[in-house]
């Protein structure tokens, strides 16, 4: 089993840059492969990106292909989220998933265990 906590939300404007982090309780954190997903009001949760365990694998949803990085530090049990050139339709609850499959997969159902979330606003 495995908690996750994720912090580094806010508010920022059009354009500019947050940096998400989840760690990650337990001492194999490096079993799971991870995912950011994100929810907007009054909208379903999304998929947003994932990482493989070793980290040699990423996949991205279309929309933040260019501007959003996901990474991870095994030996730090964290996986991060470097958002970039950040829209107003990036606004959104944050939240870090963990799930011991090896594929990457987009479907949250596919994914154990989740985090609190964090929020994210930008402003236009």
């Amino acid at each position: 089993q495995v908690q996750l906590v994720e912090s580094g939300g806010g508010l920022v404007q059009a354009g500019g840059s947050l940096r998400l982090s989840c760690a990650a309780s337990g001492r194999t954190f490096s079993s799971y492969t991870m995912g950011w997903f994100r929810q907007a009001p009054g909208k379903e949760r999304e998929f947003v990106a994932a990482i493989s365990r070793s980290g040699a694998s990423t996949d991205y949803t279309d929309s933040v292909k260019g501007r959003f990085t996901i990474s991870r530090v095994n030996a730090k049990n964290t996986v991060y989220l470097q958002m970039n050139s950040l829209k107003p339709e990036d606004t959104a609850v944050y939240y870090c998933a963990a799930r011991t499959g090896i594929v990457l997969t987009t479907l949250s159902r596919q994914y154990n265990y989740w985090g609190q979330g964090t929020q994210v606003t930008v402003s236009s």
